[in-house]
């Protein structure tokens, strides 16, 4: 677990500033391993540095698994083993452990820096330490999340980190749904799987991309190799060039010395998945292109190309054929990537599915928050139904996540307990009569759902629709789906 939190920087850091605006005092979250993954005030400019030689009270923590109150820093037993006790600033520490089951991960530290901050905090001790364990179960449940969809792997020298497929099987079965659209998904990615073809998966965002993608490769010859998963979207355009093809010692100013295997090479006979493909820079299409026709990589700072053996999958929520026509998207790429297309249904369109995945997720949650559900109101599924969810699966978990939150001691799940927005988007979708422009929009965007939104397929639109090209164009941009 030692790379959990790290792989959660970016929820870390958002915890620890909240921790920090309300205690009023330096916040800082190292990992197992002693590294700084955040820190707020004089700890912000030493984040991901390593802290092994002062976080003596830290590694005392992380070896008991005990919270630690030093009411004067410098001459707690703890300290004297520190080089800087001498010198030591602080006036009020308290650290506490981020555990995951009996498995400390992590610790909590904060600091006060003069006697004013410590007698702020001593003033309402007990609620603050409160406070601080609510936080450290917070981090511990989303670490817990991120530990279930994948887990590290360190093989290679004692030193490649490669992304393995996840912490359990996401094959088919992981795939919720007896609709005839997730029947048809599942037959369809059964007859593909096994290929070493190129897979493009499009649909909404947050109707399960990615699983489908961790699906397609165990049902493959290459489960028992790495899933390496790459976000275009989330990685900085700076950085993303490194991390899919790697770097050499030196090749730029701030690289490791050792240098670093791309994402690219890490996937060796596994599977590479391009999540938000549509967000990579054209630069790096060309470059992606280039390892696709000639299977090999080749690193920043290195004129020799390495053979891989990858199959590749990407997915998008965008249109990448309308952004070819902007010029924003490679067609060369476009068209190796869509050897085998494959689209992911949204949730409004299976609603005979939202059933089966609410009580998964209830379950989850209540296995994960250690609360019961004793019986569930049944107006609550006519509700459930009504609503378009247009966060899709994503958004159903979100929503089940809070209701478990807000589940008291009765045990019973009724609509006092929904969202008030979704009861109130929810209602009007029950109550409201639709506008003949809100019924020609909404058939529109089905048809585009059902057909797809290139040009062969709009004209099945038309067709369908019983209107001319022409006409379906205009009432596209009318509507906002040009």
């Amino acid at each position: 677990m030692s790379e959990v939190l790290k792989n959660m920087q970016d929820t870390v850091v958002k915890y620890a500033r909240v921790l920090s605006r309300i205690l009023k005092v330096d916040v800082e979250i190292v990992d197992d391993r002693l590294n700084r993954i955040a820190g707020t005030g004089s700890f912000e400019n030493r984040v991901n540095t390593d802290m092994s030689d002062e976080g003596y009270v830290y590694r005392t923590v992380l070896q008991t698994g005990e919270k630690k109150i030093i009411r004067n820093p410098g001459m707690h037993e703890i300290c004297m083993r520190c080089p800087k006790r001498y010198h030591c600033e602080e006036t009020f520490e308290i650290s506490t452990p981020i555990k995951i089951g009996d498995e400390v991960i992590g610790v909590i530290g904060f600091v006060c820096f003069d006697q004013q901050q410590k007698n702020h905090i001593l003033e309402d001790l007990d609620t603050y330490l409160e406070f601080l364990d609510q936080i450290s179960d917070l981090i511990s449940s989303k670490a817990l999340e991120e530990i279930e969809k994948e887990k590290t792997l360190n093989a290679f020298n004692e030193k490649i980190n490669t992304v393995s497929g996840s912490a359990e099987n996401f094959g088919l079965d992981k795939i919720l749904g007896e609709s005839e659209k997730i029947k048809s998904l599942k037959e369809k990615v059964k007859k593909i799987a096994r290929s070493s073809s190129t897979v493009l998966i499009t649909g909404e965002s947050g109707t399960g991309k990615e699983l489908l993608a961790r699906a397609i490769h165990m049902e493959s010859y290459r489960a028992d190799g790495p899933f390496v998963a790459i976000n275009c979207a989330a990685i900085p355009e700076t950085l993303l060039e490194s991390e899919l093809l790697g770097y050499t010692r030196g090749a730029f100013t701030g690289a490791d010395v050792r240098g670093k295997m791309g994402k690219i090479e890490l996937a060796h006979k596994g599977t590479l998945f391009f999540d938000e493909i549509g967000d990579m820079p054209l630069y790096l299409q060309s470059k992606l292109l280039r390892v696709l026709e000639q299977k090999e990589v080749t690193r920043l700072g290195s004129n020799k190309p390495v053979p891989v053996d990858v199959r590749f999958i990407a997915a998008t929520n965008k249109d990448l054929e309308r952004m070819i026509r902007e010029r924003a998207f490679r067609e060369d790429l476009y068209y190796r990537l869509n050897v085998i297309p494959l689209e992911v249904p949204p949730l409004r369109e299976r609603k005979e599915d939202i059933e089966q995945l609410t009580k998964f997720f209830i379950e989850k949650y209540c296995r994960l928050f250690n609360k019961k559900v004793i019986l569930i109101d049944d107006r609550l599924w006519e509700y459930m139904k009504m609503y378009d969810w247009p966060g899709n699966v994503r958004e159903l978990e979100n929503t089940v996540e809070y209701m478990v939150n807000m589940l008291g001691s009765d045990g019973i799940i009724t609509m006092r307990l929904m969202p008030r927005k979704f009861m109130e988007d929810a209602g009007r979708a029950k109550d409201d009569i639709d506008s003949l422009e809100e019924m020609e929009a909404r058939l529109i965007k089905r048809a585009l759902n059902i057909y797809g939104r290139n040009v062969t397929a709009k004209k099945q639109v038309a067709k369908k629709l019983g209107i001319g090209m022409a006409t379906l164009y205009r009432k596209l941009k009318k509507y906002g789906f040009d």
